[in-house]
């Protein structure tokens, strides 16, 4: 089991690419990875890191990269991020972490090797005391680095290091993984991705203009743009953050709209007992559940009565979740 979170004593301190270490977080033990979905694994490391930190009374930080290796290696493959940079703030500010430092992912250090990767990057140019990896950590020029090789070179550099075991949900086998989030979100299957995350996914994104059919068919949407996302196509129960301490339930459709258009995807939420503009404002939506498959209807008309359908069913859903919300 991984336990409960704290909040934050003091504030979260963002340290961006080009920043310099801030004083703030100086001297840090740091949880290093790309930590793309925040999941339960994931957090075993924030825990480790937490612990460490209090230990040596040093400021508890993650230190991830951007963009995703995986990006920067293979820009030609489009890779569904569970979590892009913005997403990653909000959830590790609620994790009783002090800081988080972004670092870009360039040819340089794609090229550094695992030795310089320890002595002169995280030594010498971010003065980290300490370091918290998982259980298949690697590092350096073509991958060279190790956990084993990671813990030989903290040695010599007089850095603290912790190698964190894999996190299986329940009685699984299988590891917590961002790959099995992704294939959970692939099938629609949100109830799965959220208990392996650890509270209710969510996207970011201003709302945009739409062809305004869903005002005129009596539901009315918030439309955004998900680049480069793999969450299957079909209607769900959904919460959404408009602002500080401003929430609506809803329900949300996302796909190609197959009864109008077949146009590029986009996922367009109804919000329940919302009335006012939204356009060019940056919402969060957290996908609650999963209740149907996208459909083409006959007509106008046979979709908005399965829309009115859709919306009982996820104000039911939402009514009995009681997953974690990272927006609240």
């Amino acid at each position: 089991m991984v336990s409960g979170d704290e909040t934050a004593a003091r504030p979260f301190t963002i340290c961006g690419p080009d920043m310099p270490v801030p004083q703030s977080l100086a001297g840090a033990v740091a949880a290093i990875g790309n930590f793309d979905g925040v999941h339960l694994g994931h957090r075993r490391l924030v825990e480790n890191v937490r612990a460490a930190a209090r230990e040596t009374g040093r400021p508890a930080a993650i230190l991830t990269f951007e963009p995703h290796p995986r990006a920067y290696f293979t820009p030609e493959a489009p890779m569904f991020r569970l979590t892009g940079l913005a997403a990653k703030e909000i959830v590790f500010a609620s994790l009783g972490l002090d800081g988080l430092i972004v670092r870009r992912f360039d040819g340089a250090l794609a090229a550094t090797g695992a030795s310089a990767f320890v002595h002169e990057f995280l030594k010498a140019s971010l003065g980290l005391s300490g370091v918290v990896v998982g259980h298949d950590f690697h590092f350096g020029r073509g991958r060279e680095g190790t956990p084993a090789v990671l813990a030989a070179l903290c040695r010599e550099t007089g850095l603290s290091c912790r190698i964190v075991d894999p996190v299986a949900l329940g009685d699984e086998a299988e590891p917590v993984s961002s790959s099995a989030i992704r294939a959970a979100l692939a099938a629609g299957d949100v109830a799965r991705a959220n208990s392996l995350l650890g509270y209710r996914w969510f996207v970011l994104g201003p709302v945009r203009h739409g062809d305004k059919r869903g005002r005129q068919l009596g539901f009315p949407t918030a439309n955004m743009r998900l680049p480069d996302c793999g969450l299957a196509h079909g209607i769900y129960a959904v919460r959404a953050r408009l602002g500080p301490g401003q929430f609506r339930d809803g329900v949300a459709s996302y796909g190609r709209r197959p009864t109008f258009d077949d146009g590029a995807p986009l996922l367009e939420t109804y919000l329940f007992d919302f009335t006012g503009d939204l356009y060019g404002r940056e919402i969060a939506v957290e996908f609650v559940g999963h209740i149907r498959g996208e459909e083409r209807f006959a007509s106008a008309d046979a979709l908005v009565a399965r829309m009115h359908v859709d919306a009982e069913a996820a104000r039911a859903l939402l009514a009995r979740d009681a997953t974690r919300s990272m927006l609240a």
